[in-house]
């Protein structure tokens, strides 16, 4: 007896007609069937799919939950720019309180379970003294586990050299069960002292056998080249399939033939790019006048080399950046509009960038649709992953380990025409 059933079912991969079972958390069939042949297989809940898109959950490899929510808090972002946000972030932080940070974190995780978002990277900033954020968001990641992988990086927001007691509290904030290992080369003080705490850095996620997620090169600056750095410090120590440089922006306004060679380096050390064209595309190209650059990382050619690439929501009503829902379609969505990727392949490219490519990134166990996999599922009003991005699908259901944890009614219209008899009921899609 299967606990679900799922029966007409498009996935991402095009193959449409599919039944996907579900038993004790896990899919344990994923095979195309008709309805009478579904009508054989003995099931305690069934779901007609008709259709429709069923996909493995959304992931979210680039947020700061610490910071979410606190839009206008002490006041708002006047200048709109990265380095207005850190001083703004700087003043709020001896008025942040454990509860307070808790429970903002708390709703963004509804929200983003009710749009299918069931795994998320993000970074904590260490730099607070009391470790407040960092106390906070590991009791959020215990609460939310049942329904949510929250994996936290450990962040010096102000710079690992730059901050005082920025290396000691990084090393408390490991020893407290923050999984990953952060940085922020070009926020220190100059590029070598950039180049050294990324060397520093990786060096201690060797000794722990952890991940590393570094902020990298997020500056319209075409010499801030960390993200260099980073690679052979990743080749040097074997940490490939492991690191992931974040935002590296300055890549869009490098010179082409020093890109050339830089993409390779990345390839070969197995890095991982996350990007995040919501607010790479708002922070970047603050400094120019016109053309302005759009700031957003080199995501079509990045790809072209063979390097992973991720797109990440980053910020959500904070000091840097005043939206945001917790929608990794819009995510995508603006990806795609900034990197110009509007091929079919190419946005199936990034439909995959905000599910299986940051699910790898991230080192997810069991992600997917395939028989073992866990049963984590979203259902989407769209027959595609491209017509999931037009429409920014409604989720329709959203299930963890097999069972339900949010549905949404699908979106219609109801449509009365001037000049046309009754009324007309329409479905989107």
């Amino acid at each position: 007896m299967l606990d679900l059933l799922i029966t007409q079912a498009t996935l991402p991969d095009g193959r449409s007609g599919m039944l996907v079972g579900v038993q004790a958390g896990r899919i344990v069939l994923v095979q195309p069937g008709s309805e009478a042949q579904a009508a054989d297989l003995p099931a305690a809940e069934r779901v007609d799919a008709a259709g429709l898109l069923l996909s493995p959950p959304f992931v979210d490899a680039h947020f700061h939950l610490d910071a979410t929510l606190s839009y206008g808090l002490p006041r708002v972002n006047a200048s709109g720019t990265l380095l207005e946000g850190i001083a703004l972030w700087g003043e709020l932080k001896p008025q942040l309180t454990q509860d307070a940070l808790v429970q903002r974190a708390l709703t963004y995780c509804d929200w983003a379970v009710a749009r299918g978002l069931l795994a998320i990277r993000s970074h904590v900033d260490i730099c607070d003294d009391r470790l407040l954020a960092v106390d906070a968001l590991l009791d959020v990641k215990r609460r939310v586990a049942p329904y949510l992988d929250l994996q936290l990086v450990a962040f010096p927001q102000d710079g690992l050299l730059r901050s005082p007691n920025a290396w000691a509290n990084l090393q408390r904030a490991l020893d407290r069960g923050v999984d990953v290992v952060g940085g922020i080369p070009h926020f220190e003080r100059t590029m070598d002292d950039g180049a050294a705490s990324v060397r520093q850095l990786c060096e201690e996620a060797a000794r722990r056998g952890l991940r590393v997620d570094m902020h990298c090169d997020e500056s319209d600056d075409p010499l801030s080249r960390h993200i260099e750095t980073l690679a052979a410090v990743t080749q040097r120590l074997g940490l490939h399939g492991r690191v992931v440089g974040s935002h590296c922006t300055s890549l869009h306004s490098m010179d082409n033939y020093y890109v050339s060679k830089l993409l390779p380096l990345i390839a070969e050390a197995g890095v991982g790019i996350v990007a995040n064209p919501l607010i790479n595309i708002t922070l970047q190209g603050r400094h120019d006048s016109y053309p302005k650059r759009r700031g957003m990382t080199r995501v079509p050619e990045l790809l072209a080399a063979g390097v992973p690439v991720a797109f990440g929501h980053d910020c959500a009503m904070d000091p840097w950046y005043s939206l945001g829902q917790a929608d990794m379609l819009e995510v995508a969505s603006m990806g795609l509009h900034v990197a110009q990727m509007t091929g079919q392949d190419a946005m199936r490219q990034c439909f995959a960038a905000v599910t299986d490519t940051p699910a790898r990134l991230l080192g997810l166990d069991g992600y997917g649709i395939t028989v073992g996999c866990h049963a984590d599922l979203v259902l989407l009003q769209a027959r595609s992953p491209v017509e999931a991005l037009r429409l920014r699908a409604t989720r329709l259901k959203v299930w963890r380990r097999g069972t339900l944890v949010a549905s949404t009614p699908p979106a219609t219209a109801q449509l009365m025409l001037p000049g046309r008899p009754g009324r007309v009921d329409f479905m989107l899609p």
